[in-house]
């Protein structure tokens, strides 16, 4: 029996085989838990072609987290696919503009595009978990994905700021959930070699870095670790823990120059 046995998930931003939502997918598959996945609508095709390699191929629905008449209907939504409850969702949704928020245009973006960085890859995790927070049982489990945004680091700029946003939403959403025992966490994975990883100008020097520091080594072509981590915050295993920020990175957070 797997740890997440029984147990129904949506997993949001599903793209490509490389992606880390996609390998929660598949482990949650193998854990026992009926997933359901989601991405935007004019990315829903690439979704559909990359679940049909999983050996049981889940339901897709299109999402758009940063669209409130979609959020609003989401519960229906999944209702007319038989959910009527949803012990756990993932958050793996995340934009900037690469050509203005990203690779070192800091000081030069516009705040339309910061409006647009924060709204999708920040507010959009409190947004999701209040759509869905109707189908909650007695407990759920909302986990994100982060990268480590207590530091400023090279290229990820506004990105950067969107995360460490995330990462505050997510202790604030830990304190207003809690009542309901909802658990609130997040993973913050190394870097992975990722469709969203190559829109980012000079991402590559983090392959790098990771290679000499991490005291665990780190793969950049495998999101195992860092699904491996989500799916136990989706199980039972944490009862206790919520607001949290869980490394799956290698160990890199722990080591200095």
């Amino acid at each position: 029996m797997g740890i997440l046995e029984g147990k129904t998930i949506l997993v949001t931003g599903v793209t490509m085989h490389t992606s880390i939502a996609y390998k929660v997918t598949e482990i949650a598959q193998h854990e026992g838990a009926r997933v359901i996945v989601s991405n935007i609508p004019r990315a829903i095709r690439v979704t559909q072609r990359a679940v049909r390699r999983l050996d049981e191929v889940p339901e897709v629905i299109e999402l758009d987290a940063t669209d409130d008449e979609q959020l609003a209907a989401l519960p229906e939504t999944l209702r007319e696919l038989g959910v009527d409850r949803l012990d756990g969702v993932v958050h793996a949704i995340a934009y900037a503009n690469p050509k203005t928020a990203l690779g070192g245009e800091f000081l030069n973006t516009p705040w339309s595009d910061v409006d647009v960085a924060l709204h999708t890859s920040t507010y959009s995790y409190v947004s999701l978990a209040k759509a869905v927070q109707p189908l909650f049982g007695e407990t759920a489990s909302v986990v994100g994905l982060t990268f480590d945004a207590t530091v400023a680091w090279p290229f990820y700029d506004w990105m950067g700021v969107a995360k460490a946003g995330l990462e505050s939403a997510n202790r604030y959403l830990a304190r207003y959930l809690g009542k309901d025992k909802v658990r609130c966490n997040l993973v913050s994975a190394g870097p992975l070699d990722t469709m969203a990883k190559t829109a980012i100008p000079g991402a590559d020097a983090f392959n790098d870095l990771w290679s000499q520091r991490a005291p665990l080594g780190w793969d950049t072509k495998d999101a195992t670790a860092a699904a491996r981590a989500v799916v136990a915050l989706l199980s039972d295993w944490f009862p206790a823990t919520t607001g949290e920020m869980v490394h799956a990175d290698g160990g890199l957070h722990s080591s200095g120059a």
